[in-house]
């Protein structure tokens, strides 16, 4: 009895002391996802699957792995690419311009392989390191990889660099320690987005101006694995040839400009081409081969060109922004230093022009299949009508998919682009709100039936057809389709809750011990049949995605059993029936099924989190109460803390431990931590999500009042005489917006990075939702409030934030200061929408919670001194 109970003062003492450190932790690991694996892509025939992952919790350099099932069912995992042997400066990353919006757009935070393109064969893998572009080639039995950097247009990248140190050389010099200064020709720079043919012989990459063809090499004819390159003593010749003639395009078409730069051929013989330009650009403002911001911020489309499935076309964007404002990013603390300008496609301003082309390839088979030239086909589609390009897609076998959206997103196109650039319109739909985009569709089945997504109002279901006809059933939400084949589509789904608790859509037989929690907070991965049988792939509740090809399948994501994410390989079929996991479902076919390993630290506690439904609209709400460890555990009264986000898109109430850290954090300093996720949040069917058309302002702050008001039901310890509020983002603007139109229920708040005026915020978010009456933007701007503040109110944003910019909190700021009302407001430097800085990310957490310590007067109450 006694070791039992100093056994449990240990636990508890351990569990404060992680509580405690987790500000610190969380910002050095990018919130434990450091050492985890991530970005996994199953490749052949399944038994392989891709992923990236760094050797710890604090180390930012992510390498690239491959998962490998063996016949015998036996499971390895191998290293293929390791940045730091690759590049002496890996830890000291300086990537372009574009590459670090790129990042920000996709919310990446790490360094070293951060994003990787593989062939159809799942042989060769193209990606980038600090600007370089790298090429591996995976060892046919699965043992390892040989990598080479490849150096641009005529530089060397010098004796050694093009073999990477693996399973199977570890004796070899590393490339870091052979590396040469190279002299590449700036027109091939800089290197972006780079994209591998399918037949794994050339790479195709933008620099921003030029959209360039790189021939790879064969290992022996670039000179490796002992053989000469092209001089004989293994530093190669800059050879040109001006065989192709690339054309140019600026804000139309024009004429090829002379062939002196057509091409030119690196040392280890990897010949670069320009496929096509914008030309003569002296303003900037043209792009070719990259996603325009609000494709990447707001549509998750981050690719601005395609491969075609035969290696022999191209599909790419260009687009112009001088329509768009010209907006200045500052850094007030180093005045010696200009103000960068870029253009931001601010709500009821002009967008970015934006069209398509279509080259059609030619490679000169006679000289070892190199790129010979290429027809532009211009795209056509009615432009003035659909100006968004939403989603490309090209598969096998058929010609592009282009899904195009009207600027009210209450419209869009499927289009098929033929080959002389004209397009078919093959389905329209439309909504007289807005039409929600769905990751992954539209798409063709491989027998090429066309799978597209509909918001069907009629059922309350966001749904797909085939061909036209509805085949997913009523009540299952479609959040995304990661997979599409000629027997079923492998989709992310939520289960729809209807007026009560009891009346779900019929589980499957694999969930029914837990039927009841998959619903909207569970990400489920399932099949779905062109009948509507679906069949769960993942068993537990959780927050899911996955990747098939072939026989194999890898899921990956959060739940509530495991403290960090999880990643498992499955295979079908496999007479190894080895499993090491309990991810999958028996019902899913992958007998075989193990864990790849994650290298990440865990916060060291569980949160002590429970779920409920509460008020008139049955919102999904998560309570957070102090750990047994904690001094106000048992407490009869705490203060509450709203911790919202609260805006359309995005759900905060999930089956994943991961989003109940922070607020674990928070419980035990001393409140109850609150998140409830309000009508015009996502996963509960298109009719919740658009309660908030047009009224984004009070929809959320009335709901988040109603949550407030019934805690007491299954929180009776809260106190709702102390109710406080913090949130970041849209978060920032409800908890700004709560403390300026509900003072009776909100004590103080601390409002991140807030978009006080949505004339501020982007064209595709900010319309979709408020549409195009700038009335309406009055109505929802909280600004104007300004002379209403009479609680505590924090402002915080950072100076480098291009998402919401910081004129949002410096004009809320302003009339704030003109109607005599005291704020706090901490600008921060050099930071940006992600927080970027981890001693900022730490002491944001600190900050905050003493502001609201003393905003309350509870330091004396709580035992800390003043």
């Amino acid at each position: 009895m006694t070791l039992h109970t100093a056994e449990k003062s240990d636990d508890l003492n351990a569990q404060a002391k992680a509580i405690a450190q987790f500000p610190g932790r969380r910002a050095r690991s990018l919130r434990f996802t450091g050492g985890a694996p991530r970005a996994a892509s199953v490749i052949g025939d399944g038994s392989r699957a891709l992923f990236l992952r760094s050797d710890g919790a604090e180390d930012l350099v992510t390498s690239l792995w491959m998962s490998v099932i063996d016949a015998d069912g036996s499971h390895r995992e191998v290293l293929l690419a390791d940045p730091r042997e690759l590049l002496a400066d890996a830890d000291n990353e300086d990537v372009p311009a574009e590459e670090k919006a790129r990042r920000e757009r996709a919310r990446e935070g790490g360094q070293g392989i951060v994003s990787y393109s593989v062939d159809s064969a799942g042989r060769r893998v193209a990606f980038t390191i600090n600007g370089q572009l790298f090429v591996s080639e995976i060892d046919k039995d699965g043992d390892g990889a040989r990598t080479r950097q490849i150096a641009i247009g005529g530089g060397d990248a010098g004796d050694g660099v093009d073999d990477a140190v693996n399973s199977k050389n570890d004796d070899s010099s590393t490339a870091a320690e052979n590396q040469e200064t190279a002299s590449p020709d700036s027109k091939w720079l800089p290197v972006l987005n780079p994209r591998i043919s399918p037949d794994g012989r050339h790479i195709a990459y933008t620099t921003g101006s030029r959209l360039v063809m790189v021939d790879i090499a064969d290992w022996d004819d670039a000179g490796l694995d002992g053989a000469d390159s092209a001089d004989g003593n293994g530093n190669g010749a800059i050879r040109h040839a001006h065989t192709s003639h690339p054309r140019t395009c600026a804000a139309e078409a024009q004429e090829a400009r002379t062939a002196g730069d057509v091409n030119e051929t690196n040392a280890s013989g990897d010949r670069f081409s320009t496929v096509w330009s914008v030309g003569n650009d002296p303003s900037g403002t043209l792009k070719i081969g990259l996603a325009e911001f609000v494709a990447g911020e707001e549509m998750d489309r981050y690719d601005g060109f395609w491969w075609a499935p035969d290696s022999r076309g191209l599909l790419f964007e260009m687009y112009d922004s001088s329509p768009e404002p010209m907006w200045y990013i500052s850094d007030p603390a180093h005045p010696d230093k200009p103000a960068a300008g870029r253009r931001y496609a601010r709500a009821l301003t002009k967008n970015a022009i934006t069209r398509l082309m279509l080259a059609h390839l030619e490679f000169d088979d006679e000289r070892g299949g190199r790129y010979a030239g290429s027809d532009v086909q211009n795209v056509s589609w009615s432009r003035e009508d659909y100006e968004y390009v939403a989603a490309v897609s090209w598969k096998a076998g058929r010609e592009p998919l282009v899904l195009v959206q009207n600027r009210r997103q209450t419209r869009d196109q499927v289009l098929e682009v033929q080959p002389d650039g004209r397009t078919r319109v093959l389905e329209e739909h439309a909504n007289d709100q807005w039409i929600d985009l769905v990751l992954g569709t539209p798409a063709f089945t491989p027998d090429g039936r066309l799978i597209c997504a509909l918001n069907d109002m009629d059922t309350d279901t966001n749904r797909l057809t085939v061909d036209g006809k509805l085949f997913t059933p009523v009540d299952w939400q479609v959040r995304e389709v990661l997979d599409v084949g000629d027997q079923n589509v492998l989709a992310v789904v939520q289960r729809t809750p209807r007026e009560s608790d009891v009346l779900l859509p019929k589980v499957p037989p694999a969930w029914q011990s837990d039927a009841a929690l998959h619903d909207a907070r569970s990400y489920d991965v399932v099949t779905i049949d062109f009948d509507g049988n679906i069949v769960p792939v993942t068993a537990a509740p959780g927050v899911w995605s996955a990747s098939r090809c072939g026989n194999g399948v890898v899921v990956s994501g959060h739940d509530m059993a495991h403290p960090g994410a999880v990643m498992v390989h499955g295979l079908i079929n496999q007479s190894g029936n080895k499993c090491t996991a309990n991810v999958l479902t028996s019902d899913s076919g992958y007998a075989t099924e193990v864990s790849i390993a994650s290298h990440a630290e865990t916060p060291g506690f569980t949160p002590n989190t429970e779920f409920a439904r509460i008020g008139e609209h049955r919102m999904f709400t998560a309570i957070t109460r102090p750990s047994a460890s904690s001094k106000f555990a048992g407490a009869t009264k705490l203060p509450v803390l709203m911790k919202p986000y609260g805006g359309p898109g995005v759900q905060q109430v999930t089956f994943s431990q991961a989003n109940y850290w922070e607020s674990q954090w928070w419980a035990d300093q001393g409140f109850i931590v609150v998140t409830a996720d309000n009508r015009g949040t996502t996963g509960r069917g298109p009719k919740w999500d658009r309660e908030m058309f047009e009224d984004m302002k009070y929809v959320s702050l009335d709901d988040q009042v109603e949550a407030v008001h019934a805690l007491p039901e299954v929180a009776p310890e809260a106190d709702l005489d102390r109710v406080v509020i913090i949130g970041w983002s849209f978060g920032g603007f409800l908890s700004a917006l709560a403390v300026l139109d509900a003072p009776d229920v909100f004590r103080a708040a601390c409002a991140g990075a807030p978009p006080t005026e949505w004339t501020l915020y982007d064209t595709h978010y900010t319309e979709r939702y408020l549409g195009l009456d700038s009335a309406v933007y009055e109505r929802n701007s909280i600004v104007a409030d300004a002379p209403k503040l009479r609680r505590p109110l924090m402002l915080i944003h950072g100076f480098a934030d291009d998402n919401v910019s910081i004129a949002n909190s410096l004009r809320l700021s302003k009339a704030l200061m003109e109607a005599g009302r005291p704020h706090t407001y901490l600008p921060l430097t050099g930071i940006t929408h992600m927080t970027n800085d981890p001693k900022v990310a730490e002491n944001l957490l600190t900050l905050q919670r003493d502001f609201l310590y003393d905003a309350l007067g509870i330091k004396q109450e709580l035992g800390i001194g003043e």
